[in-house]
């Protein structure tokens, strides 16, 4: 679906993503690791469109998404940035219709087939009780469930998550992207997004992909890069390992 072929991104001459080359498996969720200024965010906002690569190319089935036109993208890639809009004054009904826009355009009228979808999308994220509330009003994990419900309205085919959970306690977390991987099981989503937490991304995920100083230095399964060499790699200090009791996966700590 996504694949990167030399992809480069600078700003004042500084090389912000050196050139990058990876691709990104269809129907899985794929998350990006590393740390602050590693080139997640640089990495997820060339997928995005939201910046043009320096040099190389971003291709999503096969084709630049910079000769895709705003709703051929918009009807097969949607985004959530790091930092979503404000929404005082909008409810959750109102800003999961705004998923429908691609399809409608300003002036299109909405069907029951959209209000259906919108319905629909909503029930998944488990805010039906929640419709008519102001998403201002939500707590934090509830709005970043609304922002999914949009995404999903959108009736896209991947969809792009740029630190999702940063602003949320644990639990809540560990509740949304819960959800991510049952929409990600159910729908067939393709999922690409950047996460902090080692230990949540491994839970989570079927591919990582760890950045350091702009550059891809590990990528593969779960299983494959929580070790302790790759780790020391990807964060720069020593990281222990011991196996969960009860499903064995391996779980990070600082000793």
């Amino acid at each position: 679906m996504y694949q990167l072929v030399d992809a480069s991104f600078d700003i004042d001459g500084k090389s912000i993503l050196h050139p990058t080359t990876v691709i990104f498996p269809k129907g899985e969720v794929t998350t990006l690791l590393g740390h602050n200024g590693c080139g997640k965010s640089t990495l997820i906002k060339l997928l995005s469109r939201q910046n043009h690569p320096s040099s190389g190319s971003v291709l999503f089935n096969g084709n630049p998404v910079s000769q895709l036109s705003d709703k051929e993208f918009a009807l097969n890639v949607a985004y959530l940035p790091q930092h979503p809009p404000i929404t005082d004054g909008v409810t959750v009904r109102e800003l999961v219709c705004f998923g429908r826009y691609p399809w409608k355009g300003a002036f299109g009228r909405y069907t029951r087939q959209d209000h259906q979808l919108v319905d629909g999308a909503i029930e998944k994220v488990g805010l039906t009780s929640f419709s008519d509330h102001f998403v201002a009003t939500l707590s934090g994990g509830e709005r970043q469930r609304a922002w999914i419900a949009m995404l999903l309205a959108q009736q896209s085919q991947c969809i792009l998550l740029d630190e999702p959970t940063s602003a949320l306690d644990v639990a809540h977390q560990y509740d949304l992207l819960t959800l991510v991987r049952e929409l990600n099981q159910t729908l067939g989503l393709t999922v690409i997004m950047v996460l902090h937490d080692i230990n949540m991304a491994a839970k989570f995920s079927d591919h990582l992909i760890a950045l350091h100083s702009g550059d891809v230095i590990a990528q593969g399964s779960p299983e494959q890069l929580m070790n302790k060499d790759t780790l020391q790699q990807i964060y720069g200090m020593e990281l222990a390992l011991f196996p969960h009791p009860k499903t064995g996966q391996l779980i990070s700590y600082i000793p």
